[in-house]
Parts: structure tokens; sequence; C-alpha cells
């Protein structure tokens, strides 16, 4: 009975409306869906800059925003089943993943809007919809395990089950008179709600996003590659996990993203598998193969670690942002042991700085910054002939200033006071890791 009324409704309309006020209602919804995208896009540019200048960010935005009110505008208009079927919040969960929890609520709130338009009962709508997006995005802040979602789900679906009732109690409707099939299409919601997670899978494969479970699965010790790392380079393996660790810490300190510059350090050495014998983490007091070598070529073979880690990278597929982290964790600075070492050797005489100089990109990111000040505060690290309070802060402060000093941090957006947060972590941390244990007592075996 509903579906004949809607058609005859649909009709009435079409044939009492005229053309001439088609074409200005096409106007008008035009105009007001512009508007709702250029405020969306002013907000963007206010608080993430970098978005707008990035076409995958807005076509993530874009894509999404359209595909729902299209969605939406088939169901009213074909009376497919009812529009709270459609689980609106997981867009909102799925901004937020791979972007920030303003952008996703921004990007809701546009597609609600939108999309009520279609409706004959806009107010509803809205008032359902954006406090079970809202709950959406508190609840799955980061998703890093599947069982997350289904919780997500669960509190969505009693958001719009307590909103729905709250709303129609206050248009004076008695409890008894409230509308049953409205529950079961919140319960079917909820179930809709689960597919966020392949959906990701899908997002990430079209727009080259890469999620926090992406980023929780690759730091797993027992993937492949990390598996033949420490098989092979035992010693750079245990420099990444303690590298890992400090970035990890640093990382929430200063709200960067910490299991992105986890998963990043665990990988950043892999070149290092070419030529293991190379580099001291991994030569176990034996031979060092560098002392056959001219300065020049040592250098070479210690910057390949680098180009021969992205083509590692590039074999075993691995996201373009742990890609990053290889290109910048030495940023372009010089090998300086083998730098100075040439100059001694050859008094007077300017070598090419290209032999001893990396070929990576100065860190970009919060991230990238906390893996290089992490690697080379660790690396340097075990060189200290002892561990005090004293000898770890000064060792942190050269470490990190020095990087400073040669501009390694001018293209990301660090700040002085997160820098000297991260180095308050740091000494902390290494503290703790190099800590003196107590030596225990002999029994005193003589008779007193």
């Amino acid at each position: 009975i509903y579906n004949i009324l809607e058609s005859l409704r649909r009709e009435y309309e079409t044939k009492s409306i005229g053309g001439e006020e088609v074409r200005w209602t096409l106007w008008g919804q035009l105009l007001f869906v512009a508007l709702i995208i250029a405020l969306s896009l002013m907000y963007l540019h206010l608080r993430h800059e970098e978005y707008v200048r990035n076409w995958k960010v807005l076509c993530l935005l874009s894509t999404g925003i359209t595909l729902s009110c299209v969605v939406t505008n088939l169901m009213v208009e074909n009376s497919w089943l009812s529009i709270y079927v459609l689980p609106y919040a997981m867009m909102p969960i799925v901004m937020r993943i791979f972007l920030d929890s303003h952008t996703a609520f921004l990007s809701h709130l546009a597609m609600v809007v939108i999309c009520a338009m279609s409706l004959r009962y806009p107010h509803e709508f809205i008032a359902l919809q954006l406090p079970a997006g809202m709950v959406g995005l508190y609840s799955l802040r980061e998703l890093s395990q599947r069982s997350q979602l289904f919780r997500s789900a669960i509190l969505v679906t009693l958001t719009y089950l307590v909103m729905f009732t709250a709303f129609e109690l206050s248009m004076g409707n008695a409890p008894e008179k409230l509308d049953q099939g409205m529950y079961l299409y919140f319960v079917i919601n909820g179930v809709m709600m689960l597919f966020t997670y392949p959906l990701l899978f899908l997002v990430e494969k079209t727009f080259g996003f890469t999620s926090n479970v992406t980023l929780v699965e690759l730091s797993n010790v027992n993937t492949k590659l990390l598996r033949r790392m420490s098989e092979q380079v035992p010693g750079t393996f245990q420099h990444s996990m303690q590298v890992a660790n400090l970035a990890a810490a640093a990382a929430n300190a200063i709200d960067a993203n910490s299991q992105l510059v986890r998963t990043g350090a665990l990988y950043h050495d892999i070149g290092k598998m070419d030529n293991p014998a190379f580099f001291t983490e991994n030569q176990m007091g034996g031979v060092n193969p560098h002392d056959q070598l001219r300065k020049e070529q040592s250098a070479q073979i210690v910057i390949g670690h680098v180009t021969g880690g992205l083509k590692m990278a590039e074999k075993y597929n691995l996201p373009q942002v742990i890609r990053d982290f290889i290109t910048t964790h030495h940023g372009h600075g010089m090998t300086k042991y083998f730098y100075i070492a040439w100059k001694n050797e050859h008094p007077g005489v300017e070598p090419d700085p290209i032999m001893f100089t990396y070929p990576g990109n100065n860190p970009e990111t919060k991230e990238q910054a906390i893996l290089m000040m992490a690697d080379a505060v660790e690396a340097a690290s075990r060189s200290l002939k002892e561990y005090t309070e004293e000898s770890i802060s000064q060792l942190v402060d050269k470490i990190v200033d020095g990087q400073m000093g040669d501009g390694f941090f001018l293209d990301c957006p660090i700040t002085f006071r997160d820098i000297q947060r991260v180095k308050s972590v740091f000494k902390e941390k290494l503290k703790t890791m190099y800590h003196t244990r107590i030596s225990y007592p002999e029994l005193d075996r003589q008779p007193r």
C-alpha cells in the first residue's frame, strides 16, 4: 500500500509541477550541494591544508559522499526497503582510519545533510545519523583488531535504537505506537556495519592508503621478510626492534602515529641483508671487511643499504609509507665516519661529497623524524663506555641537536617542543634498557 501511495505521489508531483519549477528546483539543489562542498573544502584548507593538495584524499572523500548520496536517492526513488538499513556510520569510520577524526566527522556531516535533501522527513534522518556517526568515530579511534568493529557495530546500533525512541517520544508518540519495523532496520544496519573490514582492503588497493590493520600485520615478526631478517642479520634485527620501541614511545609522547613508526622502524634497515658483514652490529667481534677497502668504497656499501632496502621493499610489496621510512631514515646526510677518515688520509684535499652522501630525502613527517632520531641514538648508545644518567643524556642531546643543526627536520611539521619531549623519552628509555644490575653477594662459608 505504501509503495502504491508513493507511486501516486510521484506521479502527481510530476504532472502538477511545471517545467520551469523543476528547473528552479534543480538549480536550488545544485547550489545547496555546491555550498556544502565549498564549506567543507574551506574547513579542510584551514585545518588540514595538505589534504586539499592530496588528490588521493579528495578522491576518497568525494567518492564516499557521492556513493552514499546516489544509493540514498535510488532507494528513495524506487522505494527499496528503508534508508535506515544503510550503514551511514561506516563512512566516518573509514575516514577516521585513513585520515583523522575531524575530517571524518566533517565528511559525515556533509554526507548526511546532502542525503537529507532526498527525504520527506530530513530532520529525523539528521537527528539519527549524526549521533550514530559520532559514536562510531569515538568507539573506533584506532583499528587494530577485527573485534573492535563488532563492538562499534553494537554501539552504533544501540545509538540508533535509543535516538529513535527518544525522537518519537519527544514528538508525542506513545510507546505502544512506535514503529517496530524501524528497530529491525537498525539491527540490519548494525550487521551491514561489519562489512567495514573488507571495505578497508578495497579502499587500500584503490586509493593507496595504509590502515592500522595492515601496519599491525606487517609488524608481526613472523612475516616472511622479518623472519628472514632475524635469521640472516640478527644484529640488525635486534637493532631494529630497539629502534621500534624507542620510536613508538616517542610517538606516543607527541601524539604521532606510534603504530606507523613502529612498523617503519622494523623495516628501515632491511637493505643490510645484502651485505650483512659490512655493518658492525652483525660482525660479532670478528674481522671487519672495511679494513680491506678504500674509504669511498666502504661508504658506497653502507649507503647501498638504502637503495637495496627500497628494491627489497618493492619485491615484497611493502606499502609506500613504509618505503618512505627506508628513504628518509638517514635523510640527505653523510657517512661521517668514512668521510672524516678519508679526509684524515688525504689532508688538504676535499673529496667528492656525493661519494659519502645518502641518496634519500630528509624526513617530511613527524614519524619519519622520530625514526631518524631513534635510529641514530640507538646505534650511538652501543658505543658508550659506561651507561650513566649523565652519559646517556649527553649522547641524546649531542645526536639530536646535531641533526637539527644539519637541517634534517626543516621539511617536517615537528616543533622544538616535540623534539624536546622526544629527547626526554629517549633518555628515560635508554636508562631503562641499559640499567646497571646489582651484584649478588657470595655465600660466606666461613663460620663466624
